[in-house]
């Protein structure tokens, strides 16, 4: 029947950064081998990133590009999030803001039945209305960040209204939860905030505004907050799985010198005992706390893979001095930094690793738990990261590194001790459990497809 069914023609519109690209690439790849037409509209570079498409739906899916609009205080030829220091954030938001006339245009011109798109464009979803167009918002993070920050409504008309709203659990959440945020998250997530116009009220405009919400999670993992968010938003929310990446089509290439090295080093490993260190493209840590975080490492005993791939800095660069002078000669045949990009799936399907000390970004957490790995988190102090970390301590998949709730400062001390309790101590046996228990739901092909599935019959089926 599903076969039978009408042929949509989708228009996707992502947010200017890789971690939201990737997942839409990931809806756009699926629809398309449903026989959907979709139309991938985004920015020249941004496009040039993406993995070409398998070949038996290359004729399904069209690249759309956008020419950013130069806008002062951004920086010539910058397209993404990747390539900014998180102060140059908001002009990147502004110059998005200005595809308006572009998209309106390709949308007046083409006959789409649906538009999914990112959640700072209120004007996508009401555009699309005016045009008869149906509008999905994709949220590419966690229903519980959606259900923190409750109903449209408030955001819109004053909450949260100074930073410490922020730090306490909400009084809509209608089930046990301690997903909050600390001070110094709060205070630190202004930095990308374009002040014109603020994030909340763009989101919660476009939540009012779409007619449906796609969600980048899953029943088995997070009913509580989906039901919730349907009360509270009043439209139909499907959860859409987590869109586990493939390791065939991320795998490295063999003949990829670099990789080879690295996987040689892991080979020599045990089983179970390394731990991965990355904190993202996205997350910068001062030069302080990265020497915290190296001296940490040191001092767990503990053999490690930390790699270093920081995204641009305003004052600082990144130079031999971002770990402490002789770190790399103490640590040497136990920990190994490799800088620049690294083929993350690659070293997370490797059997040595047990662990991974991450910023919580959604994708990366994902990735780790559908290979079964302990999570020592270090939540980076932008966007949801923290909210992110709380959830995932509170289920049990990880362990929070301590901080300073005003300034974000952490310790040398209590960074060994947490990678110990994760890895070697008795309770690192119950984090293990209950991340064993979850890899059957983060890494299960057959869950995902059956969300998938759910949505492309939501979407077929919508009333015209």
């Amino acid at each position: 029947m599903e076969n039978q069914k009408k042929k949509l023609n989708i228009a996707v519109f992502p947010w200017l950064a890789y971690g939201h690209i990737m997942p839409f690439f990931q809806v756009s790849k699926f629809l398309a081998q449903k026989g959907h037409q979709i139309s991938f509209i985004s920015t020249p570079k941004n496009l040039n990133r993406l993995p070409k498409p398998p070949q038996n739906i290359s004729h399904l899916l069209t690249f759309v590009e956008l020419h950013l609009p130069q806008i002062d205080g951004l920086p010539e030829g910058a397209e993404s999030t990747s390539e900014l220091p998180i102060p140059k954030v908001p002009f990147l938001k502004k110059a998005y803001n200005q595809l308006a006339p572009s998209l309106t245009q390709l949308l007046e011109n083409s006959n789409f039945n649906w538009i999914v798109h990112d959640f700072l464009c209120p004007w996508v979803p009401r555009t699309a209305t005016q045009l008869g167009i149906n509008s999905a918002f994709f949220y590419i993070s966690t229903a519980t960040t959606l259900a923190f920050f409750g109903p449209p409504s408030g955001l819109l008309n004053g909450y949260p209204g100074r930073p410490e709203d922020l730090t306490v659990v909400p009084k809509w959440i209608d089930f046990p939860c301690d997903v909050k945020f600390k001070l110094h998250e709060v205070v630190s997530h202004q930095d990308c905030v374009d002040s014109d116009a603020p994030d909340f009220e763009r989101f919660a405009e476009t939540v009012q505004s779409c007619q449906l919400l796609v969600i980048r999670t899953s029943p088995e993992f997070e009913s509580n907050s989906l039901s919730l968010l349907r009360k509270l938003y009043g439209k139909p929310v499907l959860p859409v799985g987590f869109l586990p990446p493939s390791l065939q089509e991320n795998d490295p290439k063999l003949g990829d010198e670099r990789w080879e090295k690295l996987k040689q080093w892991l080979d020599k490993k045990e089983e179970n005992s390394v731990v991965y260190i990355a904190l993202g493209s996205e997350v910068t840590l001062s030069r302080d706390l990265m020497h915290e975080l190296a001296y940490g490492l040191e001092k767990s005993g503990l053999p490690f893979v930390w790699v270093l791939n920081i995204r641009p800095l305003v004052e600082e660069k990144l130079g031999e001095d971002i770990v402490p002078s002789g770190f790399e000669t103490r640590v040497s045949g136990r920990g190994l930094v490799w800088r620049g990009w690294a083929p993350q799936l690659g070293i997370l399907a490797h059997s040595a690793i047990g662990g991974f000390l991450t910023h919580c970004g959604w994708s990366s957490v994902i990735e780790a738990l559908g290979f079964g790995k302990r999570l020592i988190l270090l939540s980076g102090g932008n966007a949801d990261l923290g909210l992110i970390a709380r959830l995932l301590h509170g289920k049990g998949v990880g362990l929070e590194i301590p901080r300073d709730d005003k300034t974000g400062s952490f310790t040398s001390e209590s960074v060994s001790e947490l990678i110990r309790r994760v890895m070697v101590d008795k309770e690192g046996e119950s984090v293990g459990e209950t991340v064993k228990s979850m890899k059957e739901i983060f890494g299960s092909i057959e869950l995902n497809n059956e969300c998938l599935n759910e949505l492309n019959r939501y979407l077929q089926n919508w009333p015209v």
